[in-house]
């Protein structure tokens, strides 16, 4: 059995933090001894309206149990509101150890429907925001040579759901976020890293219907608040995580077919050699760019 996880003396923002998956989150770090900023706008799940009633509500919940918590009400989709959720931390706590970026809308709609007012709205939500709360604090966690991140992806986004371009994309772009601040924060002890969560929330109870029930939140709480912790050790990592399921999703390249050293090959030879192409038996996991670019550097040497 490994020793309890601890989080004494770290400070946790969770955003979207008012409700479903974040509160779970927020609830546990702070049980567990973390000092949370509680964010959330308290608006729908179209991202319309604000009320602060939703995240004040876990900070009493938590302090009711002996914790400590603050409440914080920016929307992560400006600049000047990412800014604010951190400085929240500083100023209540003193310093940023762990960030869950959490926060998220819908605004579902067939790929030949949806607008471009549906698709700046969920960017700004989901992968601008990962950029304006995870900056600021990167800042402050490089400073004390500690971070913790955990990005809230989807199988949306890695592997694709109708009536979801928008939602999707945003959620495969924050893997991509994920994984460069793994490689920037390496030096500094900022481990990175992204989760695609399955679980019943107000967002997903309708898209997921009777199997909602089967799927609950406190199911992915446990990874999340592992990933957080100082005894990970994982970094640029993805993982699946829902209904007592807990897995690995990572994007390889195989061999592949290679034409050889200044070959020009034909459109002909592409197609005769397919099978070959995407054949994924053997394949390599790359941690950064450099890995592929090392894989075609041995071929090119022979």
């Amino acid at each position: 059995m490994s020793e309890p996880i601890t989080f004494d003396g770290r400070v946790a923002v969770v955003t979207g933090a008012g409700g479903g998956l974040g509160k779970t989150y927020a609830l546990e770090l702070a049980r567990r001894g973390a000092r949370v900023v509680v964010n959330d706008l308290g608006g729908s799940v179209d991202g319309s309206g604000s009320s602060q009633s939703a995240a004040d509500e876990v900070v009493s919940e938590i302090e009711s149990a002996g914790g400590e918590a603050v409440a914080n009400y920016d929307s992560v989709s400006t600049e000047e509101g990412g800014a604010a959720i951190v400085q929240t931390a500083l100023d209540a706590f003193g310093s940023i150890d762990i960030v869950v970026n959490n926060a998220g809308i819908l605004r579902d709609k067939s790929f030949s429907k949806m607008t471009m007012s549906e698709v700046e709205a969920v960017l700004d939500v989901h992968l601008k925001g990962g950029f304006y709360v995870s900056q600021p604090a990167f800042a402050a966690m490089r400073e004390n040579g500690y971070g913790r991140f955990v990005f809230t992806s989807s199988a949306s986004g890695l592997f694709g759901n109708f009536g979801q371009a928008n939602y999707g994309a945003a959620k495969m772009g924050l893997v991509g976020l994920s994984n460069v601040i793994a490689i920037e924060g390496a030096k500094y002890n900022i481990k990175s890293n992204a989760i695609a969560p399955i679980a019943k929330t107000r967002m997903t109870e309708d898209l997921l219907g009777p199997f909602a029930d089967m799927v609950d939140p406190q199911q992915v709480t446990p990874m999340v608040v592992y990933l957080c912790s100082e005894a990970n050790e994982f970094s640029h990592e993805i993982f699946t995580v829902g209904g007592g399921r807990y897995a690995r999703v990572f994007i390889g390249t195989n061999k592949g077919w290679f034409a050889g050293p200044g070959a020009a090959p034909s459109v002909e030879d592409v197609s005769d050699h397919l099978e070959e192409i995407r054949d994924i038996a053997d394949y390599i996991i790359p941690m950064n760019n450099n890995d592929e670019i090392m894989l075609l550097g041995q071929m090119l040497a022979g």
